[in-house]
């Protein structure tokens, strides 16, 4: 067993990239484990999956980000299994790490909640793999109705209409009605449709309800068909069946329905909480399993009144960087302090010039354009790299001016 780390990090997302980041120019011995060499930017998948962006425009490799950082090494494996009581992990080829300090950090898989058929029949949109395998499914569907111009329609059901959902919803909508037209065979634009499902009664359901008005609006406009209110009770490779009995044909079904805890999480002894994550202590520690920190999706964390977080990027960004500083103080005989988040807000794409932002702790509300331009600035300072940045900001200037696709789709679906 190597025990040469001071500190182990599983995860190079968000959450795990930061507090190593951290860790490593306090000239802290740093190992972190990562299944892929790359970083994903999450919040633009869905544009991966419209063909909007390209995915050199969304990942990074992991080495590349601690070039300048000796302290940390980062390592491509797959851990296996994760003893919390000993800090140790185990990966795929059977090697085993142990340090002083133990961060988890891997994020969350989809969320199905149990539903007959989707596991099966629906396409998440988590990963960078997930959008390639959607792009694919989805251009393979329309390469057939173009060369079958009397087949049956070609809709696509989203559901979920949180942020995720109502993004993709959108980004597909519009590529109906800019892209077919000009790219395919007269008609097929009109035997494509989108449809968006969720059970709650609005769109947006953690906005103010002049933002849930403005992306019903929008969307509507675009032509996506709503179907709130109204849970989804199987999903079929033929569409979806509502838990009222409405059918709802459509050839791909996305799923942006939630997300969970991994199995590496399930399997790692600690309580979990909540959607399977770790419920962590203010100062993002387990209970009872010193110098075990879980972080990002993975974990449960609380505001300083006691709420529990969104899944946002900004929240597991936030606490990777306080962890690095509890984690310093551990490692340095300080006093670790508990977590204090700065609320930044939510936004949403809603298509091409529109978008809902609510910004702070007191809910700045923009929408329309303003908001748009917001949307792009910021999602465009997150971008992890200076290349990422340029590419998906030419790909946005190109397709909104030209309503041409960034992404190549190389392969076919599953």
């Amino acid at each position: 067993m190597d025990d040469s780390y001071q500190v182990i990090v599983v995860g190079g997302g968000f959450a795990g990239k930061t507090a190593a980041e951290e860790l490593g120019r306090k000239g802290v011995r740093v190992l972190l484990l990562d299944a892929n060499n790359y970083q994903q930017f999450q919040p633009l998948l869905y544009q991966v999956a419209a063909s909007q962006i390209g995915v050199s425009a969304v990942t990074r490799p992991l080495r590349s980000e601690f070039r300048k950082i000796n302290n940390v090494r980062v390592l491509t494996a797959e851990v296996t299994s994760i003893d919390a009581a000993n800090r140790a992990v185990t990966t795929a080829d059977g090697s085993s790490y142990r340090a002083r300090i133990l961060v988890i950090a891997t994020g969350a898989v989809p969320n199905f909640f149990n539903t007959p058929g989707a596991e099966e029949n629906a396409y998440p949109l988590y990963s960078v793999a997930d959008a390639t395998r959607l792009s694919a499914a989805i251009t393979a569907v329309l390469d057939e109705a173009d060369r079958e111009p009397a087949a049956a329609e070609a809709d696509v059901i989203v559901v979920g209409g949180g942020p995720t959902g109502v993004e993709t919803a959108g980004a597909l909508a519009e590529n109906v009605k800019y892209i077919l037209p000009k790219y395919f065979t007269p008609g097929l634009a009109a035997r494509c449709h989108v449809h968006l499902v969720d059970m709650v009664p609005n769109v947006l359901a953690a906005f103010s309800e002049k933002s849930q008005a403005y992306a019903r609006d929008r969307l509507t406009k675009l032509g996506v068909q709503l179907h709130m209110g109204q849970a989804v009770g199987e999903v079929r490779p033929d569409g979806v069946t509502l838990k009222d009995g409405t059918v709802i044909p459509g050839r791909i079904v996305v799923w942006a329905g939630g997300l969970q805890a991994g199995r590496i999480i399930t399997e790692s002894g600690l309580k979990q909480g909540r959607g399977g994550r770790v419920d962590v202590q203010p100062d993002l520690t387990v209970p009872d399993f010193e110098g075990v920190y879980v972080l990002g999706d993975s974990a449960n964390i609380t505001d300083a009144a006691g709420n529990k977080l969104p899944q946002l990027g900004s929240v597991a960004q936030q606490s990777g960087k306080w962890a690095a500083r509890n984690i310093h103080a551990d490692l340095t005989g300080g006093v670790r302090q508990p977590f204090r988040y700065v609320d930044k807000g939510y936004m949403a794409m809603v298509g091409r010039g529109a978008a809902v932002a609510e910004l702070g702790p007191r809910r700045l509300q923009l929408q329309g354009p303003l908001a748009f331009v917001s949307w792009l600035a910021v999602h465009l300072a997150l971008l992890p790299g200076f290349q990422q940045k340029v590419r998906a900001l030419f790909s946005w200037a190109n397709g909104y001016v030209t309503h041409s696709p960034a992404q190549v789709v190389v392969g076919r679906p599953d």
